[in-house]
């Protein structure tokens, strides 16, 4: 009795915060999702299904479990995510808080996610030079908008192609805030245990200095995986060249950049000249040392042409050694990080 008037509690009080994105009740997303028939993805909080609402609005609906893990997520995930509006930032429509019932509805978007077209060869719908550019410069607005102009500083820290989508006219939207930290823009570090996805993590991860620019970091993979057109780590190659990061470093100081474009898009060797500048600017945001990689609002001026980049850049910047270590390859063939890392300030973070 106490604890299902702790749930009616709990329901009000979601649905009574100011500007909250519209509330729905469990039977109008199970109607939507047709019985959660059609399943899209699957995160750490949960799965998603796509939906039709009852005005014909296509929708992603989260529907989350491990529920006593997660409230204090889910409710600051529906005030905080729900106030954001930007045209490079998945939307968060609704909600619902019905009993134990917890799910979160999205825009749905309909080209899917980022990884379905870069890493795909010899599929004939690849993407040429302009729309790779165009997308990386939606990504950098994105995240510069999450650090900088968010009335909280929000960190992704979960930066990877899976987690860009991209709409009808190939747009794209930076979604997923599963390891997003809401922290006070006056606050530099954030407190959490965190597991962020081998590969895209920056090398400070290790030494729990986390601030925006890990997701910097990320960028600069996302970027390179972009126009490279292959995933940071491809076990198909020779082991040499399994990590795109190392062969990276090695053509860099050979000065045999023009090697790395995507070789599977004529476009993208057309453009070969102008693919390598892009990648300088990945070399700046791949710092190992933090404070010497620029903000995404820099990152976005020098793709508007306002700044260059920063000259006399180091190309060694793969992970450390104890952070190679940390890696290990489980039985599927994934890499996994086997430690938790506790970091500092505030504990609000949205579901995946």
């Amino acid at each position: 009795m106490i604890r299902g008037q702790a749930e009616r509690d709990d329901e009000f009080s979601v649905h009574n915060i100011p500007g909250m994105p519209t509330g729905f009740s469990y039977n109008d997303l199970k109607t939507a999702t047709n019985d959660f028939n059609n399943k899209i993805g699957e995160g750490g909080f949960g799965s998603v299904f796509k939906g039709t609402l009852s005005d014909g609005t296509e929708v992603a609906v989260k529907r989350l479990a491990g529920l006593s893990q997660i409230k204090k997520s889910f409710l600051a995930e529906v005030q905080t995510i729900g106030s954001i509006h930007h045209v490079n930032l998945v939307r968060l429509i609704g909600f619902c808080a019905e009993n134990s019932n917890r799910l979160l509805v999205y825009e749905y978007l309909s080209n899917g996610s980022l990884d379905r077209w870069i890493f795909k060869r010899h599929q004939e719908l690849t993407l040429g030079w302009e729309s790779r550019r165009k997308i990386i410069v939606d990504i950098a607005k994105g995240l510069a908008y999450l650090h900088e102009e968010c009335r909280q500083k929000i960190f992704h820290l979960d930066v990877k192609p899976q987690n860009i989508l991209l709409d009808e006219n190939f747009e794209a939207k930076v979604s997923d805030f599963g390891l997003a930290k809401l922290i006070d823009k006056d606050q530099s570090r954030i407190v959490a245990t965190l597991r962020g996805t081998p590969g895209y993590m920056a090398p400070e991860w290790l030494s729990l200095i986390i601030t925006e620019k890990v997701d910097v970091y990320s960028f600069g993979v996302v970027v390179l995986e972009i126009l490279c057109g292959r995933k940071n780590l491809d076990r198909s190659q020779p082991e040499e060249d399994m990590h795109l990061l190392g062969l990276f470093e090695r053509k860099g100081e050979e000065g045999q950049l023009l090697d790395m474009v995507d070789k599977y898009n004529a476009d993208m060797q057309l453009h070969g000249a102008e693919v390598v500048e892009m990648m300088k600017l990945a070399v700046w945001c791949l710092q190992s040392d933090y404070q010497r990689r620029p903000s995404m609002t820099m990152v976005v001026q020098v793709l508007e042409g306002f700044i260059s980049v920063q000259d006399n850049l180091d190309f060694n910047f793969i992970n450390a050694p104890a952070a190679r270590r940390t890696i290990a390859t489980t039985g599927d063939g994934m890499d996994a990080v086997h430690d938790g890392t506790t970091l500092f300030a505030s504990e609000l973070s949205g579901p995946r």
